[in-house]
C-alpha cells in the first residue's frame, strides 16, 4: 500500500464538474492499493497517517498531528501510485489491485483513519475520474509504502 500525504490549506474534489467534497487545513491523502495488500497494511498505514506529526507548533517545529492542528483529511483512491515506468514510456499498472479487491480496503482505510486521527474525513469516489484542487502548505509532501515500513 502506498500513500502520498500532503499538508494542505485547501483541497477540493470535483467529479463531473460538480464539487464532491472540500477541506480546508489538513491532509490530502492519495491512496494506492496493490494486489498484495491486506487489512494489516490498512491498519498500519491508517494509524501512521492519522497520527503523523507534520503541522507546526508554537516554536515552528513539525510537532502536531492533524487533530492537534484542528484539521481535516481528504482521502482519494489513486491506482496510478503503482505505475511502473521501468520499461518503455507507457506505465504498467499490473501491481495495482483490481476494484473488487481494492474497494473494501479503501473503505476500511477510511474507517481506520477516522478512528486513529479523530478528525473529519472526506473522500473522493472510488474509481471515478476526479479533479483535485490542492493547495500544498509548506510544501510538505510525504510518501509512504508499507513494503518499506512493515
Amino acid at each position: 500500500m502506498r500513500v502520498v500525504v500532503q499538508r494542505v490549506t485547501y483541497c477540493q474534489v470535483t467529479i463531473d464538474d460538480k464539487v464532491h467534497s472540500t477541506i480546508q487545513t489538513g491532509l490530502a491523502i492519495l491512496l494506492g492499493i496493490s494486489q498484495e495488500d491486506t487489512s494489516a497494511q490498512v491498519e498500519y498505514l491508517a494509524k501512521k497517517c492519522g497520527q503523523l506529526r507534520i503541522f507546526s507548533d508554537s516554536d515552528d517545529k513539525l510537532n502536531l498531528s492533524v487533530a492537534q492542528a484542528q484539521g481535516e483529511i481528504m482521502v482519494v483512491s489513486n491506482f496510478t501510485l503503482y505505475g511502473d515506468c521501468a520499461s518503455g514510456r507507457r506505465p504498467s499498472f499490473v501491481r495495482a489491485a483490481r476494484p473488487e479487491q481494492a474497494t473494501p480496503l479503501y473503505e476500511l482505510f477510511i474507517e481506520k483513519i477516522k478512528e486513529y486521527s479523530g478528525v473529519d474525513v472526506k473522500t473522493g469516489v472510488f474509481g471515478a475520474d476526479m479533479k483535485m484542487n490542492i493547495v500544498n502548505d509548506g510544501p510538505i509532501t510525504i510518501m509512504m509504502d508499507t513494503n518499506d515500513m512493515m
